[in-house]
């Protein structure tokens, strides 16, 4: 069974009909290739044709691409090592650029794009001593960058928009973690010190003001003691005298019996006296 001739070229003409259509989805672009050589460039989203047979299409992605890198070593100004990882947000800006210098291969660029952040990036960790590098505001060192960085991107046909420090780090195969340590232990120990100094000092001053405080109470307390002292002797002598003028009979009785107390206080006292003594007149008689 032979198939009529209108038929074949039917099928032909849909056949290059559909070699000479394709289409550009939402972000994406598109560069038309005559015979290798870049006729068109940049294509919008949409449907688009093509000469069948003559030219090609190359469809890129032109949405936001992270772009990772392998942690890279660096020198600060001091000559220590840090570790530098991060990662670069950028797009696809010019379609012919992107073709000719990576031929659309998307891992040739990363592997163009990294050295030139990693210099970039190098440029600025080199201007830099370790702490201000470790401690130091991160944005500013990539904005300070990003210009130089675009400018060697924009030969590759690419436009980075952000550039991040996902860490910073002491490599651990190096002294200079020992050597952070050590200097964060003797800055430490120094400032324990000073406190140490400042403390002792403040003790000193508070256990002299309490001494000097102890002295003047002490002397404030026995002068009002010797004043009440003088006041009492003062009293009771005032009283005895009244009570010798009241009654002076019962004031030398009185006298006399605080004196045998006294004397026979402890119980086995002796005394020798003459029998006519005044001593043992209270004795001999009760008047």
């Amino acid at each position: 069974m032979k198939f009529p001739a209108w038929m074949a070229a039917v099928v032909a003409a849909l056949v290059l009909l559909m070699g000479s259509m394709f289409v550009v989805s939402e972000g994406q672009t598109a560069i038309v290739l005559n015979l290798g050589r870049v006729a068109r460039v940049n294509l919008q989203p949409g449907l688009h044709f093509k000469w069948p047979l003559m030219e090609s299409a190359r469809v890129f992605d032109r949405r936001l691409q992270v772009l990772p890198a392998e942690p890279e070593r660096y020198l600060t100004s001091e000559r220590k090592d840090v570790s530098v990882d991060f990662f670069a947000i950028g797009q696809i800006e010019d379609a012919r650029a992107f073709y000719r210098a990576t031929g659309g291969d998307e891992s040739a660029a990363v592997a163009r794009l990294a050295p030139i952040i990693k210099d970039a990036l190098r440029n600025e960790i080199n201007a830099r001593t370790l702490q201000q590098a470790v401690s130091g505001d991160r944005t500013t060192i990539v904005k300070s960058q990003l210009g130089v960085i675009n400018r060697g991107a924009a030969t590759l046909g690419i436009r980075i928009l952000d550039l991040r420090i996902k860490q910073l780090d002491l490599p651990t195969d190096s002294r200079v973690i020992d050597d952070v340590y050590n200097r964060m232990r003797a800055q430490r120990q120094q400032v324990a010190s000073r406190l140490r100094a400042e403390g002792e000092e403040q003790a000193n001053e508070i256990r002299a003001g309490a001494d000097r405080d102890q002295q003047v109470i002490i002397a404030e307390a026995e002068r009002d003691a010797q004043k009440l002292r003088g006041e009492g002797d003062a009293e009771a002598a005032r009283i005895y005298a009244e009570a010798a003028n009241r009654d002076p009979g019962f004031y030398a009785f009185q006298r006399s019996l605080e004196a045998y107390r006294k004397a026979f206080s402890g119980g086995d006292s002796v005394i020798v006296l003459e029998r006519n003594d005044p001593f043992l007149q209270y004795m001999r008689s009760d008047r």
